[in-house]
């Protein structure tokens, strides 16, 4: 599992000010033969259609220099 960004709580505390809800933290992915993590996966329920929205979060900083600058 990778590491965790220096925004993950802050992103994380973010979605659920704004009444997301947390599922998956992290969020693993499998596909064919790869195995990925997404920071973050949530879901807010909509109650007028009475079905939620999710959503799949990676949260990345740039607070360091590029290794192809």
């Amino acid at each position: 599992m990778p590491a965790k960004d220096i925004y993950h709580n802050e992103v994380k505390n973010a979605l659920l000010k704004d009444g997301w809800t947390i599922t998956a933290d992290p969020y693993f992915i499998k596909y064919e033969d790869a195995e990925l993590y997404a920071d973050l996966a949530a879901e807010k329920p909509i109650a007028a259609q009475r079905q939620g929205q999710k959503i799949v979060v990676e949260i990345k900083s740039f607070v360091g220099r590029s290794r192809f600058v």
